[in-house]
């Protein structure tokens, strides 16, 4: 971002859905450096994302319902990053998705996925087991990738 204002002279960048992706980003910009950051360490960021929405909305059924649910919202976004350790070249474009790969752990590889069958494991993983008849389908509708 730093250097794209720099050499074409623009007044700011927009970062949006780059931040819902790629929640360090911010840091990236400060630190002028590609982060990679370990399947480990991003689901400490879920696990943060689960205690704040436990103290938001309670620890009852509906307080975890809630946070799975907007924790399932954020993962139809967090899904699309690419770890920098497994790219070929830098930076990723927001838009491009490459084919079907393995991570470097199967965390990261379940992290990665596409399928919302998948997100829901990694929200029984940081919660519970969802209830019987649960389905999850996005908000929004992200054809970026066809």
């Amino acid at each position: 971002a730093v250097v794209s204002t720099q050499s074409t002279g623009v007044d700011g960048v927009m970062i949006g859905r780059g931040a819902l992706i790629k929640p360090w980003i911010f840091q990236e910009i400060v630190e002028q450096r590609h982060i990679d950051i370990s399947s480990a360490e991003r689901l400490d960021m879920l696990r943060r994302f689960r205690d704040y929405g436990l103290e938001h909305w309670g620890t009852d059924t509906a307080g975890v319902e809630k946070t799975r649910h907007f924790l399932l919202e954020w993962l139809s976004f967090l899904y699309r990053y690419i770890p920098v350790g497994l790219l070929d070249r830098l930076p990723q474009r927001i838009n491009e998705r490459p084919p079907s790969f393995f991570g470097r752990d199967n965390l990261e590889t379940l992290m990665c996925s596409p399928s919302a069958t998948d997100w829901i494991k990694l929200t029984e993983m940081i919660l519970c087991k969802v209830p019987e008849g649960f389905n999850f389908v996005p908000k929004h509708v992200a054809n970026s990738y066809s």
